[in-house]
């Protein structure tokens, strides 16, 4: 899927997410542009990138020719290795 034919809109709860989990805008642009496509449902979409230290996911929706992000959410790669290497 070519993202470059739809409008990206951010939207208020994803930036106040952003801030909060210390996400700058500029690698919300990077995730969004480079990150990995991933499609659920009828209209859900993640963008995923695995950065040094964590994972960013922005979660949003295709509506009316526009991609709107809704979420940002972010994964810690280290936690996750420790909890493999516990069980």
């Amino acid at each position: 899927m070519d993202i470059s034919n739809y409008n990206i809109e951010i939207k208020n709860h994803a930036v106040i997410r952003a801030i909060q989990r210390g996400i700058t805008p500029d690698i919300v642009e990077a995730t969004i542009k480079g990150g990995k496509l991933q499609k659920f449902g009828n209209n859900k979409i993640k963008f995923i990138k695995k950065y040094k230290k964590f994972i960013v996911i922005c979660i949003g929706e295709i509506v009316c020719g526009k991609i709107k992000i809704i979420t940002i959410e972010t994964k810690n790669e280290k936690r996750k290795k420790m909890f493999r290497l516990w069980n």
